[in-house]
């Protein structure tokens, strides 16, 4: 496999700097563990098995009065993987286990290390300027921090990632080679980056490209402030996909195969968040939203994306500090394959599991309507609830799963045709997570699929799934 060809002059910037500063560098590390429990939607194949990912992380930065330097290493370790869950089409892979031995060479048990960060930061100090130039982690929504804590929840939960993010619940996860300028004053801030991502991702190896890139620009400002605040962004991204591949998408096979056409996407949107604090409790609301236009190989691409939720913080039982949520999203799919347009909403490079925590869809083709539950027992116990109802927007295309592009052989998508349905699944979920101390933190995740009227065609043998995880993350 190639190799990124400018990482030994990066990386030996970055170590020409240490003689030249007074202050030691800061070194850093973290090792997360994670049991995963599959019992996919049944097939011929084997839905059922278990995996151990991990993956260490460690590295040195230092923070100076104008340049800050960073490098990191990243090792994961995949272990045990499933060699027979990976089913004849339409049923495919058979969960993410099956995802991870088929992009590694079919290897049940696979390790490497790589450069995960390695960035040089120029800053006027105390804020304004900002120049990130090298290999970094970026987080489309992240642009800046509200002081409400209702409103940085939201950020982390229901904003960031959407469409641009590192991917960090697989067990490789990306990066991105480029640069990262931002600027801030006062409660407002404007973004820009131009990136090519790195491999990874469900691959260990995360050394080179993909042979894509995005140019990102965003403007974001707080609104009010105290009992009641809020944040606006509006955003504008490019996407180019050189790759000469076939893509996923509703057409032929044949058709789509002999597409090999660039990807060159633009999108455009914003959010808008908002808490409120009243006698009654807290109450927040969301909206974002996106537009895209471009070319899809030698198709025209016409699709959107809206968000539409709403939550409530009540005042008591102060015990279980309850917040109640619900909310509806819809995304575009395509009506018709033979009328030369690519009208399914395309979402570039994101971290699906933040919005799909059993990841069996993502945001493409898809309305998904939810509630949710979530109680704070403790200060170092957070335990959520959810319940999905899931359906595609247009039965003529496909079933979607992925998050985009990781290496230069695999679009990165997968599509499974719908058979003539259109309800997907209705999925409940709960999760634990309890920070035991500043460095460690345990986790549990359980989840059932119950699917409709798409799994029953596509998985005649049962359509009901499960999900499960523990989870160790200590961070020295």
């Amino acid at each position: 496999m190639s190799r990124a060809p400018s990482w030994s002059a990066w990386v030996c910037a970055l170590f020409a700097l240490w003689p030249a500063s007074a202050a030691d560098p800061a070194f850093f590390g973290s090792v997360r563990s994670r049991v995963e429990l599959w019992d996919w939607f049944q097939s011929d194949a084997n839905s059922s098995y278990a995996f151990s990912g991990n993956i260490f992380r460690f590295g040195a930065e230092q923070k100076r009065e104008k340049l800050d330097w960073k490098i990191e290493f990243a090792a994961p370790a995949l272990l045990w993987l499933p060699d027979d869950a990976i089913a004849r089409p339409p049923q495919g892979a058979l969960g993410l286990g099956a995802v991870y031995f088929g992009s590694n060479q079919r290897n049940r048990n696979t390790a490497m290390v790589f450069p995960k960060q390695a960035y040089l930061r120029f800053h006027s100090g105390g804020g304004g300027h900002s120049l990130r130039l090298g290999r970094f982690e970026f987080l489309d929504g992240a642009e800046r921090n509200p002081g409400s804590k209702t409103l940085a929840a939201l950020k982390n939960t229901r904003i960031k990632q959407r469409l641009i993010g590192p991917f960090g619940f697989t067990h490789i996860g990306r990066a991105f080679d480029g640069f990262h300028y931002s600027w801030s004053r006062g409660a407002a801030n404007v973004t820009f980056t131009a990136a090519l991502p790195t491999r990874g991702v469900f691959q260990v190896d995360g050394w080179g490209w993909t042979n894509t890139g995005f140019g990102y620009l965003a403007y974001s400002r707080g609104i009010g402030s105290g009992s009641s605040e809020g944040e606006l962004r509006v955003f504008g991204i490019y996407y180019h996909d050189w790759r000469p591949i076939g893509k996923t998408d509703n057409r032929p096979v044949p058709v789509r195969k002999a597409d090999h056409g660039n990807v060159a996407i633009w999108t455009f949107g914003g959010h808008y968040i908002h808490a409120l604090e009243t006698g009654a409790g807290t109450f927040d609301v969301l909206a974002w939203g996106t537009g895209q236009t471009g070319r899809w190989g030698v198709q025209d691409q016409s699709a959107w994306a809206v968000a539409l939720e709403a939550g409530w913080q009540p005042g008591g039982p102060a015990a279980l500090k309850p917040w109640l949520r619900g909310g509806w999203f819809r995304s575009s799919g395509d009506d018709d394959p033979d009328d030369g347009k690519q009208k399914t909403f395309f979402q570039i490079l994101p971290t699906p599991r933040l919005y799909a925590r059993f990841p069996f869809y993502n945001m493409m083709n898809i309305e998904d309507r939810f509630a949710e539950l979530v109680l704070r027992p403790h200060a170092k116990v957070l335990i959520r609830g959810d319940i999905h109802w899931l359906r595609l927007s247009e039965t003529k295309d496909l079933w979607y799963l992925g998050g985009g592009a990781f290496n230069p052989w695999v679009f990165g998508y997968v599509g499974r045709p719908s058979l003539g349905g259109r309800g997907l699944a209705t999925l409940y979920d709960v999760s634990v997570d309890v920070q035991v101390t500043k460095k460690l933190k345990l986790s549990g995740y359980y989840s059932f699929a119950d699917g409709k009227s798409v799994m029953r065609a596509i998985y005649p043998e049962g359509n009901t799934a499960h999900f499960g995880y523990l989870e160790f993350l200590y961070r020295f």
